[in-house]
């Protein structure tokens, strides 16, 4: 998936974090709330997520956000 969001329209980042315990995270940026809406309804995309929930996950939590305000160092 990280190729394919990658290749998106208005896509900014794509991480994803660990924890030791195997609970995971993926952050993906886009830079509209239209391209993240494209992202989201993307055929491969969505079989992908179909996928995770039936064979791979037990549960997940999908959370949409805005960036009210950002601070960076330096």
């Amino acid at each position: 998936m990280d190729e394919l969001a990658r290749s998106m329209p208005g896509f900014v980042d794509f991480k994803t974090f660990t924890a030791d315990d195997g609970e995971r995270v993926s952050i993906i940026e886009f830079d509209s709330a239209e391209h993240q809406a494209a992202w989201r309804r993307h055929p491969e995309h969505a079989a992908a997520q179909g996928r995770g929930r039936s064979d791979f996950y037990a549960s997940y939590d999908l959370s949409v956000c805005e960036i009210v305000r950002r601070s960076r160092f330096p």
